[in-house]
């Protein structure tokens, strides 16, 4: 699984060869799968964009096709982990459904905990809690109204951010050959806003504190 984030340009560059324009709705099932389904976090996000995104470059994909599928699946993908939440209520954190990782749960409850709406705008760019985030919100009290609108805004800013990523910047020789190296700074880079709320609660903490 760590070959496949690190090395999704040559996987993806063979699912086209093998399965031409079925390789959009394989990318389309994966990102869907990747932030629907609680029991798959560990599939490729970040760098499924940008890997297409570089491909469609050389004009094996369409790109603009290939954005509007994949926000759609990144839309469909939250919407349904949401019902799914919904649907199994608090009994998600008691420890006794299979296959639900307790650990990526409480991780994202606690980021939610914190973070409130924003969380499912912020959590795009952060794998696991991206899985996880959508599924906590229908677990708990946000109102489907105002997930559908973050869930909207994030999904787009998403899929176009790391796509033209990939598109502009993905075929330049260093780039191509340093692939899983770009990959990795872009899971770091993801986190980042993350982490700028993180310090920007802790210095307004520190501050009424102070006060």
């Amino acid at each position: 699984m760590l070959d496949l984030i690190l090395h999704f340009d040559k996987h993806l560059e063979v699912f086209i060869n093998n399965y031409g324009t079925l390789t959009y709705f394989i990318l389309f099932a994966i990102i869907f799968a990747e932030t629907g389904l609680v029991i798959t976090p560990f599939l490729p996000g970040d760098s499924l964009l940008f890997a297409a995104g570089a491909i469609a470059a050389i004009g094996s994909l369409n790109v603009w096709s290939l954005i509007l599928l994949l926000i759609i699946a990144a839309i469909l993908g939250d919407t349904v982990n949401y019902w799914v939440g919904n649907y199994i209520g608090p009994q998600a954190f008691s420890g006794k459904i299979p296959l639900l990782q307790q650990h990526h749960l409480e991780r994202t409850q606690q980021f939610y905990d914190k973070y409130g709406g924003k969380t499912i705008i912020l959590a795009r760019f952060v794998p696991i809690v991206r899985t996880f985030a959508p599924f906590v919100a229908g677990v708990g009290t946000m109102s489907y109204g105002k997930f559908i609108t973050y869930n909207i805004v994030g999904g787009v800013v998403w899929v176009l951010l790391f796509t033209l990523l990939g598109y502009f910047f993905g075929n330049l020789p260093f780039v191509r050959a340093n692939f899983e190296l770009v990959v990795v700074a872009i899971i770091l880079l993801s986190v980042l806003p993350a982490v700028w709320e993180i310090v920007k609660g802790r210095t307004a903490g520190q501050a009424s504190a102070g006060s």
